[in-house]
């Protein structure tokens, strides 16, 4: 029996197309709109911008633009192994839980 990793891995991440990013030189940035009926009371009430903008870190930035909707999250991750090695570990356990936040934020789905 796999375990809840392994099963994971083989999953291909899709990045949601309604959000907007960027890349330069300090990594990547996603441009979330804040829309909704609570989001507009709070843009109102409390100054929160319509536009928030998220800076990935190091390697979350090397992941984003990986994610193009064939490689699953096992071929990102050796990409991730090859260019951070040490640094990245514990590799897959780390890029699962990166996985399981961007899709409960739904900055992705899977196919």
């Amino acid at each position: 029996m796999k375990n809840k990793n392994e099963n994971f891995v083989e999953k291909v991440p899709v990045l949601n197309q309604n959000i907007n990013w960027s890349q330069d030189q300090n990594g990547v940035t996603l441009e979330i709109e804040n829309n909704g009926v609570f989001n507009r009371i709070a843009q109102k009430l409390f100054k929160k911008p319509k536009i928030s903008y998220i800076h990935l870190e190091e390697i979350g930035s090397f992941v984003w633009p990986l994610i193009d909707g064939e490689k699953d999250i096992f071929q990102i991750g050796k990409q991730v192994e090859e260019h951070f090695g040490e640094k990245a570990e514990p590799l897959y356990p780390r890029l699962v839980k990166y996985f399981e936040i961007l899709e409960s934020y739904k900055f992705i789905t899977f196919k």
